[in-house]
């Protein structure tokens, strides 16, 4: 089911469950326009191939005392494939580190990091992350507020870009 395969029902029922992943199938169905059997056929071939790779809630970080978050911009010594996926692994153990983005340019890395006070994160900067195996250089920023937050992709963008195709 390559994105070209997808049909517009396919495309509705994706942006209907990133939008809410929690409703449940018979008002996907509704919302879709098709009846509840054929819409969770289509959501489990969807899920088999990847379009849906899971279902989460969106926690508040900072209600749950997370008041820092950083983004770190990690430089290697070497970029050799074997060392690359070493730093990947070592981001997978470290429970601050949410996010872990490989870079083109003169960054190696981006991190999204989470902590509950400014502390914890500048123990996990020192203990952790500059002295890893491969670290060059880490600059950080702390993020003083967010102005967006919006997970997934933007459906109405693909639907005029297949529009425009068709």
């Amino acid at each position: 089911m390559a994105n070209s395969k997808l049909d517009p029902i396919d495309r509705m029922i994706l942006a209907e469950l990133q939008a809410d992943g929690r409703m449940t199938n018979v008002e996907l169905a509704k919302r879709v326009g098709i009846s509840a059997p054929p819409c969770l056929r289509r959501v489990r071939t969807l899920e088999e191939n990847g379009y849906i790779r899971g279902y989460h809630a969106d926690v508040d970080a900072r209600q749950l005392g997370f008041e820092v978050q950083v983004f770190a911009m990690v430089g290697l010594q070497s970029q050799a494939e074997v060392d690359l996926s070493a730093f990947e692994a070592k981001c997978q153990d470290w429970p601050l580190v949410r996010e872990c983005h490989m870079l083109n340019g003169e960054v190696d890395f981006i991190l999204k990091c989470v902590a509950p006070d400014l502390s914890t994160f500048q123990r996990f900067l020192t203990e952790d992350l500059t002295s890893a195996d491969n670290v060059a250089s880490v600059k950080t920023s702390l993020v003083i507020r967010c102005a967006k937050d919006q997970p997934g992709v933007p459906f109405e963008v693909l639907e005029k870009r297949l529009n425009k195709s068709a």
